[in-house]
């Protein structure tokens, strides 16, 4: 059934008034929907219950640094810049972002399109100004949600907004590693997430994932070996391995064995991948950890950046039978973590300085006031500033984090 086949007028009686509940028949429109159907279903409800004038929908690419239009495949019209453009700024901020057209009586409302912090895009709707209330506003950032959620279950059905999301043709290995990551943010009341991978459309073995429970965060940092396929299958292999421990409720030096028994069963030794794995306790903030390899975490606390040493272990699939052991930390609330690949730290500028202790420090110090969403995008572009114009030679990640704790 299509999307607008739902424009069912759905009332409700507020004394002794038929009123219509607007909000409601553009949520049932959009679950009712096909997959590929949803911008179609909310541009038919706004137009017809909310006088929208048009309605456009832009994602995000891969990189974060263009918003594409949603119905304008394969690539028919012009992206937008996330940096210099009014939808840009409200997928920046996260807010909705309005501008006024006084000489023609409109208004144009920029919504970002969430879900639970992850930052899908932008929905875009154009109204008369006279339509346009505190009511209306609130429930056009409701529909925007709304849509969100339906882009994430549609994406099992279509292919229409994983395109939308290219600017360029993705490496199979590429394609591999983006499908195996859980999003590129998310947030909770106790932490906040942020993490990217470079270059986006070609990247290597670098992978992260995270998972949380009522009371516990898991987060997984890799850096795997090899190049293309090689290193994308060997990342796969590893992540589903823990993937499958942690599903099966082991503690975390068991996850870290079983994928260390997965990887050396297939290859022997011949290669492995260094790991990050971290359990948080949302109640207490105390952290668990297991320091498998090269993946390095930094520590803001009070504005002041520190390196976090950890004992290191050996990588996942080095030997057979390895053994794991967790350390323990303490986050407090204002902590930010800061967790970085080897394509990050061992990047040189063209005079040979390496991207190390001094540039990551000053890196973080000025994206202190970014959210983490934001702050590695702000740090991979400090980082191709300091590399030149030489081509990156292996994957660059970073994934932050944010600690808030319970109250």
């Amino acid at each position: 059934m299509r999307g607008r086949s739902l424009l069912l007028t759905v009332t409700f009686q507020i004394g002794g008034n038929r009123q219509v509940d607007r909000f409601r028949v553009v949520e049932r429109a959009l679950r009712g929907a096909a997959p590929h159907d949803l911008l179609e279903a909310v541009r038919d409800t706004l137009t017809v219950h909310y006088d929208a004038v048009s309605v456009d929908l832009l994602v995000a690419d891969y990189a974060m640094t263009i918003l594409q239009p949603v119905d304008a495949l394969p690539y028919t019209a012009d992206p937008i810049s996330v940096h210099t453009s009014a939808p840009g700024r409200a997928f920046g901020a996260q807010e909705a972002h309005v501008e006024t057209d006084e000489a023609a009586g409109a208004v144009t409302v920029h919504l970002p399109v969430s879900v639970r912090g992850d930052r899908l895009g932008i929905l875009t709707v154009r109204l008369p100004a006279d339509a346009y209330d505190s009511v209306t506003a609130r429930e056009l950032e409701d529909v925007a949600e709304v849509l969100g959620h339906e882009i994430v279950v549609a994406e099992r059905d279509t292919d229409l907004y994983l395109q939308a999301r290219r600017a360029d043709r993705l490496t199979l290995a590429a394609e591999m590693q983006w499908q195996l990551l859980p999003g590129r943010s998310c947030s909770r009341p106790e932490y906040e997430l942020g993490a990217q991978l470079e270059p986006a459309y070609a990247i290597y073995g670098d992978n992260f994932d995270w998972s949380t429970s009522a009371d516990h965060l898991t987060l997984t940092v890799t850096n795997g070996m090899g190049e293309g396929i090689e290193a994308a299958l060997l990342t796969n292999l590893a992540i589903n391995a823990l993937r499958n421990a942690r599903r099966a409720g082991l503690s975390l030096p068991d996850q870290a064995c079983l994928a260390d028994q997965a990887v050396y069963g297939h290859y022997r030794g011949d290669v492995h991948l260094s790991m990050l794995l971290l359990r948080f306790d949302l109640e207490t903030g105390e952290a668990e950890v297991i320091d498998a390899g090269s993946p390095k975490m930094w520590r803001m606390r009070q504005g002041r950046a520190e390196a976090i040493e950890l004992e290191a272990q050996l990588p996942l699939g080095m030997f057979e039978d390895t053994l794991y052991a967790t350390q323990r930390f303490h986050v407090e609330p204002g902590d930010r973590l800061l967790f970085v690949s080897d394509g990050v730290y061992n990047v040189a500028s063209p005079a040979g300085e390496r991207y190390s202790e001094r540039a990551l420090t000053r890196a973080m110090a000025s994206t202190r006031l970014l959210p983490p969403s934001q702050v590695p995008r702000a740090m991979l572009h400090e980082l191709a500033g300091h590399r030149g114009p030489i081509d990156a030679e292996d994957d660059a990640m970073i994934v932050c984090l944010d600690w808030h704790g319970r109250s």
